[in-house]
């Protein structure tokens, strides 16, 4: 099948008078025109459209997109419509068709951006971040060895930029620049390396897995997000490396939290606490166990967790790894660490005071803007927001739970990610006992949260699967 679609990808080509150079400008040009800056350098895309035309492996939905478009046709035309007449000779003077060209198919451009064209098939952003998860598992030799001017040192500072990256940047956009740069990992380990070379590769490839994880369950796909977190795992298990198995831990046992699997949520995050005892790694795991603890009904486990989180947090102020020193995603700030305490004793009986301290306390440090080698994530204050609302809510104090959820409310459609939705559900559920009951500003709150959620980043992609 691939050999059939990379002859017909070749006779499209020629039959319109393109060099292979010719076509990597115009599908960048696609790509373009939608804002999508993770396509690689002309001379890379080159190397790519090589490889698709001589069916070694297919272009990816995204680049299916981006051909449909440049060649002005639709998706359900992808591999059978017939080619173009030779091309005739043209004067100099001829208007040069570009992915902007009103001409070309404007629905495939709109369908990338989360739309549904009329004729765009089953495209989905569901099926492009699900087949990122399944080519991390399922990774055969189906790549060329070696890229010329790709280093180690290149590729950790794309590590630590997307790291940053996944902290303030639109998440979709995020997800895509980092399925390219762990793509690029993928190339290089099929190369002959020595075994230092491939530790430190596995140990990149590690990070942006989990960054992609992180990101996907972001945007409201847990599933692929956890295939792409134990991905992530298999190459820190696989070097050994204990922090990086410890943070992977701790996320699938966030992500089994959010989906109400609380046992699981706790034995992941136990299961963590096996590689690393201190520093904000070892915090971030005991606060997962207190959450999970608290919704289990086991109070005693929950405040021994929390207090084993500002322990480990404390005992070794300066601790450092080379995760670390990654920094953005996997370098918790101390505003985040707050947080996340505050956010586990809402979970704790007869610990609401406590928790509006702690989550006060991590709202004026995120005020206060990061410290040394910190970052906030831009989801970071809000998030504290909803736990307070919360919490004022359960102590009815309705003024003051508006104000809490503000940040929240305020916050661009892009970056309305799946777990505000999941906590706002919370506070929904908060607004709905009877104290609440007839109350006006209740109800705005209300339904400020139901505008919220059919804005949200996590509706969007979700409305163009069914989902």
């Amino acid at each position: 099948m691939l050999t059939g679609i990379g002859v017909w990808l070749r006779r499209q080509r020629e039959g319109r008078g393109w060099a292979r150079r010719e076509m990597a400008v115009r599908l960048t040009q696609a790509a373009q025109a939608v804002s999508d800056s993770t396509v690689p350098s002309i001379e890379n895309l080159c190397t790519y459209i090589r490889r698709w035309e001589f069916g070694r492996h297919g272009p990816t939905e995204r680049y299916k997109i981006y051909y449909c478009t440049v060649f002005g046709i639709s998706v359900e035309e992808w591999g059978t419509a017939p080619p173009p007449p030779p091309p005739k000779l043209k004067p100099k003077t001829e208007r040069r068709t570009s992915a902007r060209d009103p001409d070309l198919a404007g629905s495939t451009i709109a369908a990338y951006r989360g739309m549904y064209g009329p004729d765009m098939g089953r495209y989905t952003v569901e099926r492009e971040i699900t087949m990122a998860a399944h080519e991390g598992s399922d990774r055969t030799d189906q790549y060329e060895n070696g890229i010329a001017g790709i280093t180690f040192e290149q590729l950790r500072a794309d590590v630590v930029r997307l790291s940053s990256l996944a902290d303030t940047g639109e998440p979709l956009a995020a997800f895509m620049e980092m399925r390219r740069v762990r793509d690029r990992i993928y190339r290089l380990l099929d190369r002959r390396l020595w075994p230092q070379d491939q530790t430190g590769l596995h140990f990149l490839l590690g990070c942006v897995s989990g960054l992609m994880g992180i990101t996907a369950n972001r945007l409201g796909y847990p599933d692929p997000a956890g295939e792409l977190i134990r991905t992530g795992l298999g190459s820190a298990t696989a070097i050994d490396h204990r922090p990086l198995m410890a943070r992977l831990r701790s996320e699938l046992s966030t992500f089994a939290y959010l989906r109400g699997r609380f046992a699981e949520s706790r034995d992941q995050a136990l299961g963590g606490l096996e590689y690393i005892s201190t520093g904000p790694g070892a915090a971030h795991l005991h606060t997962n166990h207190a959450r999970a603890a608290g919704r289990l009904g086991d109070v005693d486990a929950a405040r021994d967790a929390v207090r084993s989180a500002r322990e480990a947090r404390d005992r070794d102020p300066d601790y450092t790894d080379d995760l670390v020193e990654i920094g953005g995603e996997y370098a918790i700030s101390r505003a985040t660490h707050q947080s996340k305490v505050g956010a586990a004793l809402t979970e704790v009986v007869g610990a609401e005071r406590e928790a509006a301290a702690e989550l006060e306390q991590a709202i004026g440090l995120y005020d206060a803007g990061p410290g040394e080698r910190e970052e906030h994530c831009y989801v970071g204050k809000p998030l504290a927001g909803i736990n307070l609302a919360v919490v004022r809510l359960r102590s009815g104090a309705l003024d003051a739970g508006a104000a809490a959820l503000e940040p929240a409310l305020s916050l661009p459609a892009a970056q309305r990610i799946s777990v505000l939705t999941v906590r706002l559900a919370v506070v929904r559920d908060e607004l709905a006992v009877p104290i609440y009951r007839g109350s006006a500003q209740a109800r705005d709150i209300g339904e400020q949260i139901e505008e919220f959620g059919r804005e949200a980043v996590v509706a969007g992609l979700h409305s163009t699967t069914g989902g």
